[in-house]
């Protein structure tokens, strides 16, 4: 038989990766699901670290500490996304994992995942990609905090959510947020007032419309009529600067 190899010019899609992957890690070690609702912890921070945790479905939040002792939400994961890589380097959780709905976890402890890995290279290969994914994450957020305007912040914010929604195969045109405005501020280091302000702005230019069940629930006519905001709030900072 042919062994089929995956090329540049065909990259594997995300839906078939996270299936892969937890296919992989059926049949090569002990899974234990566990049910999650809003608000529930998957792990605590300064709890001691023992496993890693795959999302199966559902939405979570990372959420940290500031300085000042405020919470302040770090990360979004979607289905196939990894929880606890913070534990690694310390054997301590960094921060509370969080459920912002109803949701499913997969907790593979991590000594028995290096062993299998042992066993099966292709474990290794999932884990090294899980960690580079998860540093490329970090830097795009952060470069977006950096750099965006605070309108751009928030259409980068609902085309980040989209983003994670159509590459698992999901419908992107009416999207339900699973956090409040005070919670994407917090995570875009914004105002609660400066998001709603934003949304409005968004609405206004028919980029989204809020449906009749609440505000939570978002219609986006054209994802890309976001990315053509963000593109426009960018520019005209700029603009303005050069006059």
């Amino acid at each position: 038989m042919t062994e089929v190899t995956n090329t540049p010019n065909r990259p594997v899609s995300v839906v078939g990766r996270i299936a892969d992957t937890l296919q992989l890690l059926q049949d090569s070690m002990p899974i234990q699901r566990r049910i999650v609702r809003a608000g529930d912890s998957v792990y605590q921070v300064g709890q001691a670290f023992g496993s890693l945790y795959i999302v199966n479905s559902g939405y979570f939040k990372m959420v940290n500490l500031s300085g000042e002792g405020r919470e302040q939400v770090v990360g979004l994961y979607f289905k196939g996304d990894w929880l606890g890589l913070d534990g690694i380097a310390t054997s301590h959780y960094a921060c509370d994992a969080v459920a912002m709905d109803t949701g499913e976890v997969w907790a593979i402890r991590y000594d028995a995942l290096i062993q299998a890995a042992v066993r099966t290279p292709a474990l290794l290969t999932v884990l090294h990609e899980t960690m580079s994914r998860e540093l490329t994450r970090e830097h795009d957020s952060m470069l977006s905090l950096c750099t965006l305007p605070a309108d751009a912040r928030v259409a980068g914010f609902l085309r980040y959510w989209t983003d994670a929604l159509a590459q698992r195969g999901q419908r992107t045109d009416q999207i339900t947020l699973r956090m409040t405005r005070a919670e994407i501020g917090n995570y875009l280091g914004m105002t609660l007032e400066s998001v709603s302000r934003a949304l409005s702005r968004l609405a206004r230019g028919d980029v989204i419309r809020f449906t009749e069940k609440g505000r939570r629930d978002i219609h986006i006519p054209q994802v890309e009529a976001l990315t053509a905001f963000i593109q426009g709030a960018t520019v005209a900072p700029m603009a303005g600067a050069l006059h």
